[in-house]
């Protein structure tokens, strides 16, 4: 790729306008399969947070007085805008984030209407005050929200934090994930033509180090909403503590996804194996633990294995292709040396491996890989890999598995499949964690979604995701 060919961003979007970055630097955008530059974009720096949380400061007075229909009507141009950009916002993706095109289209780009078409609908028949007894209470807007998104759903996690945000009548400064920016500045140029007042949705780009860190402690910020690894939760949760703000914290997961005997094994575990390969198993749901009984331990992985095959790497711009690299080689080295430390411990691969895959002499690729004979108390069974990598455990009986399930510090998602829902549902409520699917159990964007122990605090989406960006007060009469 040529340097003509490289787009060069160095502006801001900041009180309803773009404007010149504060901070000079500029940050690479990388195409994961090319390994080429594509773009740059502004490297912000705490004058850029200064900026954009004091027009935030200065426009959210105003914006939380207004009526919910005053909100709904920009958050609808809001919602049509990101649909007529679909296929814009789908390329975007593949080139920045390098998720295949049939995913990108109808989850990275399609799911967030979704999103943002349910807060429409929640917010149009939502009630903010109540009478209680002798009192009044009213829901008002928390007011400045910091939303800091990750890279692996890199418009969905913005949608799914700004929307609700915007429909409680807080104002918002966005700082993306410096790895998928580009997602961010076109959803910015959607907000920019919904016509919100100047000041409601600020975006700055920028490192975590820097921008993201100035953020999370900035002292005109009263909510920090975050989404990303459970280490860098707990220095968001340090910092925003000593300024006394509410925080929302998404963060890692480990989940385990139990197989109990009668269940329908094949389909349990084909499907487990398309949960984690899908996006490169770059999902913090993504069900990294398969806990099947002993006496059908080795049918399991040899399904496992097969499916496997059909998630072989390739060009994310082909229609064919299942699954794309992942973001960066950093990762790439991560997830590799999770799967080295995996054998070196005595797990035995049962498809993939650390080897770069066949055919594919540049980009950030990795096999996926089938780990079996895995314990629970494995590297690979205790961290979040954050890869295409599945781990494949063997348990006694159901008490055993239990153990195993809630036997990491994360508690985030998981899934449990048995011969009958009501033999599902018991476990699954003795589970510690946030979400689980039941014999496959479809996503539901109205259902709230957050995590147990360190995957976090507070809940995304529905109602519940409303209420994270709301306070209270009572009027006693």
């Amino acid at each position: 790729m040529s340097d003509q060919a490289v787009r060069q961003h160095a502006d801001q979007y900041i009180d309803g306008g773009w404007r010149p970055t504060l901070g000079g630097g500029a940050l690479e955008v990388r195409n994961p399969a090319t390994e080429q530059v594509i773009a740059t974009v502004a490297a912000g720096t705490a004058a850029d947070v200064d900026a954009a949380v004091a027009a935030a400061r200065r426009a959210a007075r105003a914006w939380g007085l207004t009526t919910r229909e005053e909100r709904l009507a920009p958050l609808g141009r809001l919602r049509d805008g990101l649909a007529a950009r679909q296929a814009e916002i789908a390329d975007t993706v593949v080139a920045e984030l390098g998720s295949p095109i049939g995913f990108a289209t109808a989850v990275q780009a399609g799911l967030p209407v979704a999103i943002a078409s349910s807060y429409l609908e929640l917010l149009a028949g939502y009630e903010f005050q109540e009478k209680v007894g002798n009192s009044t209470v009213y829901s008002e807007p928390a007011g400045v929200v910091a939303a800091i998104t990750p890279w692996n759903y890199p418009l969905h996690q913005v949608v799914a934090k700004v929307v609700p945000a915007l429909a409680a009548g807080c104002t918002v400064v966005l700082k993306p994930a410096e790895d998928t920016p580009l997602t961010a500045r076109l959803f910015a140029e959607v907000v920019d033509a919904a016509g919100f007042p100047p000041g409601v949705f600020n975006l700055v780009t920028g490192t975590g180090v820097e921008a993201g860190a100035a953020l999370a402690a900035h002292p005109g910020v009263d909510l920090v909403s975050f989404t990303g690894s459970t280490a860098v939760g707990r220095s968001i949760a340090e910092a925003a503590g000593r300024g006394v703000k509410k925080v929302a914290l998404e963060l890692g997961g480990k989940s385990a996804n139990v197989v109990l005997p009668g269940a329908d094994l094949a389909r349990a575990v084909n499907v487990n194996a398309a949960n984690v390969f899908t996006n490169t198993g770059q999902t913090c749901t993504a069900w990294t633990r398969l806990l099947v009984h002993q006496d059908q331990y080795e049918e399991a992985v040899a399904i496992a294995a097969k499916a496997a095959e059909k998630f072989h790497p390739g060009d994310p711009t082909a229609p064919e292709t299942r699954m794309g690299p992942v973001v960066n080689a950093k990762q790439r080295e991560r997830v590799r040396g999770y799967i080295r430390a995996g054998v070196e411990q005595g797990a035995r691969l049962a498809a993939g491996g650390a080897d770069a895959p066949d055919g594919l002499p540049t980009g950030y690729f990795v096999l996926p890989t089938v780990l079996a004979d895995v314990t629970p108390e494995m590297t690979v069974a205790q961290e979040e890999i954050f890869g295409p990598v599945l781990s494949i455990i063997a348990y006694r009986d159901e008490e055993h598995a239990l153990e195993i399930a809630n036997g990491t510090e994360y508690g985030l998602a998981g899934g449990v499949w048995a011969a009958d829902e009501q033999t599902a549902v018991a476990f699954a409520r003795r589970m510690d964690t946030g979400q689980v699917d039941i014999n496959g159990g479809r996503f539901n964007p109205l259902a709230p979604f957050g995590g147990y122990k360190s995957s976090g605090i507070g809940r995304e989406l529905g109602r519940y995701g409303l209420e994270e960006f709301l306070q209270t007060k009572s009027l006693q009469f």
